[in-house]
C-alpha cells in the first residue's frame, strides 16, 4: 500500500497527456539546467553527495528554477524513499501520519527524504514539530522556500539545515532548455531569432514558464516563421517576480537606494521603474527618495529634501502617472547631487555621547536665572553674550563641565557641505584663541 503523500512514479498504463514540463523533468542530477554553482563536484550539493553523508536543506529561489526536482533527484542519488507535502494543504494530523509512515519506514531499513513545498507557510510551533524527527534520523529535511529563510523560518530549523541559495535562469539555460522541448516535441519553434529571445524574456528566469510558453507557442498552427510583434500580440508577458511585502521588496529598494547613493542615475531609474512595474506604491518610494536625501546628501545639497518633498506634493496632486514623473526627477536629482552622510554621522555620534554621558547639567553660565535664589547659585554668571562679542564669538564652553569637548559633525569638502567646512574650520580657529587668552 502506497504511503500517504507519496508521489506516485510514471505509469505507463495511462494515456493521459502530461505536460512538456513534467515529460522533461530530469531523470538525474547532471541533466538539472543551472545551479551549477550547487552541483558542480566542488560545489556544496556535489560534495555532500561525494563524501556520502547529505544534511538537511533548505532550498530558497524564485519560481521555476529546479527545487522540487533537486529535491526528487537527491531522493534518488542517497536511495532515501522521497516524500513530498506542501504547507498550504498539510496540517498537524498530516504531518503526524507522515512521520508515523518514516518511522516505521526505517524500522525496516529506509530511510526518507521529506520534501516540504512553501516551508515558510509552516507558522513557528509547526517548524519545531520537525525537530525531533531530523535530530533522530526519522527524515532527511528538504525544504523549499521563495521567501528569505532568515525572516520566516525558525533559528532552530536554520541551525539544524544547510541554507542553498538556487538562482534564476539565465538567457543561456532557458536557451537549453527551450532546445530541449523542440527536441522532445520534435519540431523547431516558428520564430524569427529576436522573437525567440522575447519569448525567453517573457519567461523571466522562470523554467517552468519558459516551457509551458513554449508549449504554447508549438500548438500554434502557422505558415513561416513569427516576428516578435506576432509573438507578443498572442502571448502575455509574464508578470515580474515582486512580492511588496516580501524579500524582493528589500532587494529592489535596497538596489535603488545604493543606486543613488553610488551617483548612477540610469541604475536608479531603473530599480525605481522595476518597483513601480512590480506594483510598488508611490508613496513609499516618495518617503524613500527623502530618506535618501536626508541620510545621504544631507547638507551638501540642502536643496535635495526639498526637491524630494515637492515631487512627492506633486504626486499627491497630480496622480499616476504624471506624479510618478515627478518621483522619477527626483530620483535622479537626488542620484547626481554630491553625498554626504555627515550630518547623519554626526548625529548618531550625538547621541552615542548623550547615552554615555547621562545626567550631566549645562555648565552654570549658560543657564537662565530667572530667580534671586538662582542667581545666588550661580545661574548664568560669567555668560558672555555672543552679539556683543568681536565677530559675534564668544568662544565660550557650552559642553557640562569636566566633559571632554565632542566634535560630531566633520563636514565633507563637496557640494555645500564645502562651504560648510569652511565655516567650522573658522569657528575652530577663533575658539582656540579665544580660550587662549
Amino acid at each position: 500500500m502506497a504511503d500517504l503523500f507519496d508521489m506516485p512514479g510514471d505509469d505507463a498504463s495511462t494515456n493521459a497527456p502530461r505536460p512538456l514540463a513534467d515529460r522533461l523533468r530530469p531523470k538525474a542530477l547532471a541533466e538539472v539546467i543551472g545551479q551549477e554553482h550547487l552541483l558542480g563536484p566542488n560545489a556544496p550539493l556535489g560534495a555532500m553527495l561525494a563524501a556520502g553523508s547529505l544534511s538537511s536543506l533548505v532550498l530558497w529561489g524564485p519560481p521555476g528554477v529546479g527545487k522540487t526536482t533537486i529535491a526528487r533527484l537527491l531522493a534518488d542519488a542517497t536511495d532515501l524513499h522521497f516524500v513530498q507535502i506542501s504547507a498550504i494543504f498539510t496540517g498537524v494530523p498530516e504531518l503526524r501520519k507522515v512521520f508515523d509512515a518514516a518511522r516505521i519506514r526505517r524500522q525496516n531499513g529506509k530511510g526518507t527524504l521529506l520534501f516540504v513545498d512553501e516551508i515558510h507557510r509552516f507558522n513557528k510551533a509547526q517548524q519545531d514539530g520537525f525537530l525531533p524527527h531530523m535530530e533522530d534520523g526519522t527524515i532527511l529535511l528538504v525544504g523549499a522556500t521563495t521567501e528569505n529563510p532568515s525572516f520566516e523560518l525558525n533559528a532552530a530549523l536554520l541551525s539544524r539545515s544547510q541554507v542553498l541559495v538556487l538562482e534564476r535562469l539565465s538567457l543561456a539555460d532557458l536557451e537549453r532548455l527551450a532546445q530541449r522541448a523542440e527536441g522532445e516535441l520534435g519540431n523547431p519553434l516558428p520564430l524569427t531569432g529576436e522573437a525567440r529571445e522575447a519569448l525567453l524574456e517573457m519567461a523571466d528566469g522562470d523554467g517552468r514558464a519558459v516551457l509551458n510558453l513554449v508549449e504554447q507557442v508549438a500548438a500554434w498552427q502557422t505558415t513561416g516563421k513569427l516576428d516578435t510583434d506576432a509573438l507578443t500580440t498572442r502571448l502575455m508577458k509574464r508578470a515580474a517576480n515582486y512580492d511588496k511585502s516580501g524579500d524582493e521588496h528589500y532587494n529592489l529598494i535596497s538596489a535603488l537606494h545604493k543606486s543613488v547613493r553610488g551617483s548612477d542615475p540610469d541604475a536608479a531609474l531603473y530599480w525605481f521603474a522595476r518597483m513601480l512595474q512590480g506594483g510598488e506604491d508611490p508613496r513609499f518610494l516618495a518617503r524613500r527618495l527623502t530618506r535618501m536625501a536626508v541620510e545621504d546628501i544631507g547638507l551638501a545639497d540642502p536643496q535635495a529634501q526639498e526637491i524630494c518633498i515637492g515631487a512627492w506634493q506633486a504626486y499627491e496632486r497630480l496622480g499616476s502617472p504624471e506624479g510618478e514623473l515627478a518621483l522619477s526627477q527626483a530620483v535622479i536629482y537626488l542620484a547626481l547631487a554630491p553625498k554626504s552622510n555627515a550630518g547623519y554621522a554626526a548625529y548618531k555620534n550625538a547621541v552615542a555621547a548623550a547615552k554615555k554621558t547621562g545626567s550631566e547639567p549645562p555648565p552654570k553660565h549658560i543657564l537662565n536665572a530667572p530667580t534671586s535664589l538662582m542667581k545666588d547659585i550661580g545661574y548664568g554668571e560669567g555668560y558672555a553674550y555672543d552679539h556683543d562679542a568681536e565677530d559675534g564669538f564668544s568662544g565660550q564652553n557650552y559642553f557640562p563641565d569636566g566633559i571632554k569637548r565632542g566634535v560630531y559633525y566633520s563636514p565633507v569638502d563637496r557640494g555645500f557641505e564645502r562651504e560648510l567646512k569652511k565655516r567650522v574650520d573658522y569657528f575652530a580657529k577663533l575658539r582656540t584663541r579665544r580660550q587662549g587668552s
